[in-house]
């Protein structure tokens, strides 16, 4: 297993390749992506964006989404987006790599820790968290507009 950087620090796409083979992977979390699914990367990208994805075997194992801002809360925030596994790969150590990555990167980056969110219905994703040192702090609230 390989971390293969899709951005660089200032967000740049470095790797365009492995963007576009990344797709069908992301969309097993996010089936509503736009189908201009590099159009709509390069647009989070823009926004602040960052990216990633493990490399198994020729094939994009896994992905991470993240951004890191600062805010009034915690001061320098590292923020996951997206954290997805290949269904047919996880429990292999994918996820693992992947945030061992993004746990180094956010400490050389001056954040204190790592927030994600998940879906209510995500009990294995979950689990997942739980055993890598995740806990709950707080609940997320959302508006839906019309």
């Amino acid at each position: 297993m390989e971390i293969i950087r899709i951005t660089d620090d200032n967000r740049q796409l470095v790797d365009p390749q492995w963007l576009a083979r990344s797709e069908a992977v992301h969309r097993q979390l996010r089936p509503q992506i736009t189908p201009d699914y590099v159009g709509k990367m390069l647009a989070v990208f823009a926004s602040g964006g960052e990216m990633c994805i493990v490399e198994h075997e020729d094939r994009v194992a896994g992905i991470a989404v993240f951004r890191c801002f600062e805010n009034t809360h915690v001061g320098r925030k590292f923020y996951v987006d997206d954290l997805i596994t290949d269904e047919n790969l996880r429990s292999g150590g994918v996820g693992h790599a992947l945030l061992a990555f993004l746990e180094e990167l956010a400490r050389q980056r001056g954040c204190s820790g790592i927030e994600l969110d998940s879906g209510t219905q995500r009990t294995r994703a979950h689990q997942f968290y739980f055993r890598e040192g995740f806990v709950i702090p707080s609940f997320a609230f959302r508006k839906e507009f019309n």
